[in-house]
């Protein structure tokens, strides 16, 4: 493996690296590792909370219903995100379909590579396929028409 890895080109390892990249966030999705509480965190706390608490004296109204309210609003944020981020994905589909019959310059590092986009992939991390490799549409830095 190692002989394979040493015969390739900076611009094949890039190309390789890119297509790992875009595979394992395709894989991951939009979960990010957090060291903050998410709605399930707190929903479980809640629940150990009332779980655990003396029945001689009883979680106070308000307090129980200020962190339901909290808990409402933690899942409303979460909603949203997602939400946001599924609008991000759609808006990149859009800008990525914009560029088929265009002539684009992709940058990998130091390396720009130059071609035509004949066709777009899908998903939320489409890829523009140029000189037989596909890559990111985020590594689009440039784009042409013919006549330029």
């Amino acid at each position: 493996m190692d002989a394979f890895v040493a015969q390739m080109t900076t611009t094949d390892l890039e190309h390789v690296r890119v297509q790992a990249e875009s595979f394992n966030r395709a894989l991951n999705g939009t979960r990010v590792a957090s060291d903050e509480l998410g709605k399930d965190d707190f929903l479980k706390l809640l629940i150990t909370q009332l779980t655990h608490q003396d029945p001689t004296e009883p979680m106070d109204d308000r307090e129980f219903i200020a962190q339901m309210a909290q808990f409402s609003t933690l899942e409303q944020m979460t909603n949203l995100s997602a939400e946001f981020q599924r609008l991000g994905g759609l808006l990149q589909s859009g800008q990525a379909v914009s560029l088929l019959d265009k002539t684009v310059d992709i940058v990998l590092g130091s390396a720009t590579i130059t071609g035509k986009v004949d066709e777009v992939t899908g998903g939320d991390f489409p890829q523009v396929p140029v000189n037989g490799f596909y890559y990111d549409y985020a590594n689009v830095q440039r784009i042409r028409t013919e006549e330029e």
